[in-house]
């Protein structure tokens, strides 16, 4: 056996690669061109070409998926930490009220103190983009009210007319977060 028929396929083509150059450097330059020297790629070393490409392209994009979930996951459970920091003072504002209000005997003390806490409170909130619904008077829109109750009313012209509301609807960014609780005239 020769020395060929012993190696393995690898390094087969090791020896006939270098074999190959062997060849090229003895020969005369009056045979082959230049150009003709430079040997262009296989098909299957192509294919390997774009198949590495494939691989780390497609494997920077599995980072790229990963890192922007673990963002995702991270901004979702830290979205929240805005408007608690700004509630925060209210809620202690509250906790002065509720001690106060053990040694005050005066309701209108209270009463104004309630209404400072819940404009203070409103405020924070509006700052953030909540917008509360005003609802009574208008036409009742299936799509922005839910309709709890209607109530039979004289003219005509309140008919489908909002006459009072239940609960508040927000809207917090322009997107409605709680539909407004209606009565309805009929």
């Amino acid at each position: 056996m020769s020395e060929k028929e012993q190696l393995p396929n690898e390094e087969i083509e090791e020896v006939n690669t270098s074999a190959e150059a062997i060849d090229e450097t003895s020969e005369s330059p009056q045979t082959e061109s230049p150009k003709e020297s430079v040997q262009e790629p296989t098909v299957e070393q192509q294919l390997e070409v774009e198949k590495n490409k494939y691989l780390r392209l497609y494997a920077e994009f599995e980072n790229f998926r990963r890192r922007n979930a673990k963002e995702r996951i991270e901004l979702i459970s830290t979205a929240s930490q805005d408007i608690v920091k700004e509630i925060l003072p209210v809620l202690d504002d509250f906790e002065r009220a509720l001690d106060s209000n053990k040694k005050i005997e005066e309701v209108n003390t209270i009463k104004e103190g309630f209404e400072v806490l819940y404009k203070k409170l409103s405020k924070t909130l509006e700052s953030k983009g909540l917008k509360s619904i005003d609802s009574v008077g208008q036409m009742f829109d299936a799509e922005q009210h839910e309709a709890i109750a209607q109530v039979p009313v004289d003219k005509a012209k309140e008919k489908g007319i909002i006459l009072d509301v239940v609960e508040k609807g927000y809207t917090l960014n322009e997107k409605i977060i709680r539909h407004p609780k209606v009565v309805v005239g009929s």
